[in-house]
C-alpha cells in the first residue's frame, strides 16, 4: 500500500504542476499536500496510521492539487456551464472545505483515541468538531493574509466568485464534513484501529509449561 499510495500522490503531483493555469497558485494550493507528505513520511514507523486514514488523505491530496493545477474556479468538470450538474457557480471549492473537515476529523480521532486522550466520546467528538472549525477558520486567515500579500494571486487563491459569503460557507462545509465524518465512518475506523493495535502489540506469548 505504501509504494501504491506515494506513486499515486507523486504521479498526481507531477501531473498538477505542468502548466497550471497560475504557478503561484498551483503552489500555494499543493502546499499543504506536499507538508502532508512530509509529515506523513516522517511519523510512519513510529506512529502508523489506519488505511483508511491513509486513503482519505491521498484523496484530499488529490483534490488540493487538481485545485491548484486548474485554480478551483475554473476545475473542468464543475464549470457552471455543466448542464449535467445544473451549477451556477463551480463549487469544487466546496468540494475541498468539506474534505477539511472530513479529512481532519477522523485523523484527530485517531490519534485522540490512540493516545487516549479524551477518554468520554461525547467530549472527544466535541473537541474533535471544534479542532476541525478552528482549522477552517485558521486556513480562511491565512488565505486572507496571502490575498493580502500577493494580489496577482489572490482571486485565484481565494476562489470566492463574487460570492459574499464564501468565506462562513467555507466553513460551514468544514464542520458538515466533520460531523458527517464522525458519524459515518466512526464504527469502521474503530475496527481499524482495534486492527492496528493488534499488529503492533502481537501476540501475547505463552507462558513457559502452561497448556496455552
Amino acid at each position: 500500500m505504501k509504494v501504491a499510495w506515494t506513486t499515486i500522490f507523486l504521479a498526481t503531483l507531477a501531473w498538477s504542476g505542468v502548466n497550471p493555469k497560475d504557478y503561484l497558485t498551483w503552489a500555494l494550493e499543493v502546499s499543504p499536500a506536499v507538508i502532508a507528505f512530509i509529515v506523513l513520511a516522517v511519523t510512519y514507523r513510529r506512529f502508523p496510521l489506519t488505511p483508511i486514514i491513509y486513503a482519505l488523505i491521498l484523496v484530499h491530496c488529490i483534490v488540493l492539487m487538481v485545485g491548484g493545477h486548474y485554480t478551483y474556479a475554473e476545475v473542468p468538470w464543475f464549470e457552471p456551464s455543466n448542464s449535467t450538474l445544473g451549477l451556477e457557480r463551480n463549487n469544487f471549492d466546496k468540494l475541498g472545505h468539506f474534505l477539511q473537515g472530513f479529512v481532519p476529523a477522523l485523523v484527530a480521532r485517531e490519534i485522540l483515541i490512540r493516545k487516549a486522550i479524551v477518554a468520554s466520546v461525547t467530549w472527544r467528538n466535541f473537541f474533535i468538531v471544534c479542532f476541525c472549525l478552528a482549522f477552517s477558520a485558521l486556513y480562511e486567515l491565512i488565505e486572507w493574509a496571502v490575498a493580502v500579500v500577493s494580489d496577482t494571486a489572490a482571486e485565484a487563491f481565494l476562489g470566492t466568485q463574487g460570492y459574499v459569503w464564501d468565506t462562513q460557507s467555507d466553513m460551514a462545509y468544514a464542520l458538515v464534513g466533520a460531523v458527517a465524518a464522525l458519524a459515518l465512518l466512526g464504527p469502521v475506523h474503530d475496527r481499524q484501529i482495534q486492527k492496528l493495535a493488534g499488529q503492533s502489540v502481537g501476540p501475547t506469548p505463552r507462558k513457559p509449561g502452561g497448556s496455552g
